[in-house]
């Protein structure tokens, strides 16, 4: 969802996240560079609420001089699949807004939409193409923005955590195979499926990393075998639906007892499993705490959040 025009500015985009007790930053570069560059990647204590908190740190990192974005949070927005309708890409969004009118829980003409076209292959027979349908409340979106205009930050984009992840997810893919990835935070646990830097399926999951910490061995064997469950059904399911596409692994970012996870996991899958590790693909120069597993999963969206080309909207 774009807000701004684009001026000029400093290279690389700049994801600024505000949470209840803080405000996440990351900044990357990704055009020009073999490997995407994190520059910046930090949590700075809220005072004096999101305004005050976000003109300060306009100051101090020069946002002003970026090119902003941010994440809406879990129960902003809804992502509903849709039949893609038959129209020119400019008319795309218009379209999706009336195929929405049964299907959310509030007026259409109040809400804020966005579509995303899901990849359809040349086999794929009668099907008919479909679209995920990105729908916010517009009093919502006018108040992230109101935030961000009253600290004099230039917002050009809103963005989701799906497409975060599959931003990072598209650097782990095989040429021509799709993938898997699981990622867990404070929030819960997102499992995504990518191909060629596009998102074709994602699920959220009710697990968070909090869910692996201090529990003892029986707990452990049962919060196991239910994502075992949630990622066959998941794999079952896409594979029937995206036949042409073979997923080539399952990517899990680190969690406490993350060894044990993986060798579960990768003894009860028809596919690698295998730990993310975002130094496989990325370079984070000056922030060495990166470098930590679970610090990696805790930043993974903010991080993918702020992996835009230069000139995506």
């Amino acid at each position: 969802m774009k807000f701004f025009g684009s001026a000029k500015r400093k290279p690389g985009w700049m994801c600024i996240n505000p949470l209840p007790d803080r405000v996440d930053v990351s900044h990357v570069l990704v055009q020009g560079k073999a490997r995407p560059e994190v520059l910046l990647c930090d949590s700075y204590r809220k005072e004096g609420g999101d305004i005050a908190t976000l003109k300060r740190l306009r100051r101090d990192l020069d946002l002003d001089r970026y090119r902003c974005t941010t994440l809406l949070k879990a129960g902003d927005y809804q992502v509903v699949q849709v039949e893609a309708p038959n129209v020119p890409a400019a008319e795309m969004k218009i379209a999706v807004r009336w195929k929405l009118k049964d299907l959310i829980d509030f007026p259409v003409e109040t809400a804020t939409v966005d579509a995303i076209t899901i990849p359809q292959s040349e086999g794929a027979g009668g099907r008919s193409p479909q679209a995920f349908a990105v729908v916010a409340r517009n009093d919502m979106i006018m108040a992230t923005v109101k935030s961000f205009n009253d600290a004099d930050i230039p917002l050009e984009v809103i963005d989701i955590p799906e497409l975060a992840q599959r931003n990072v997810a598209h650097f782990f893919e095989e040429a021509g195979r799709g993938m898997a990835l699981l990622s867990f935070n404070a929030g819960g646990g997102l499992l995504t499926f990518t191909c060629g830097g596009e998102l074709y399926q994602y699920r959220n999951i009710e697990h968070s990393l909090t869910s692996f910490a201090n529990i003892d061995e029986e707990q452990r064997q049962l919060l196991y075998e239910r994502i075992v469950l949630e990622l066959q059904r998941s794999l079952d399911g896409f594979d029937r639906q995206f036949h042409h596409v073979a997923v080539s692994k399952v990517v899990i970012t680190p969690v406490p007892g993350a060894e044990g996870l993986q060798e579960y996991l990768a003894s009860n899958l028809g596919v690698p499993v295998t730990m993310l590790d975002l130094s496989q693909v990325m370079d984070f120069p000056g922030i060495p705490e990166l470098r930590e597993p679970v610090y990696q999963a805790q930043c993974l969206k903010l991080i993918g959040g702020a992996m835009r080309d230069e000139g995506a909207a």
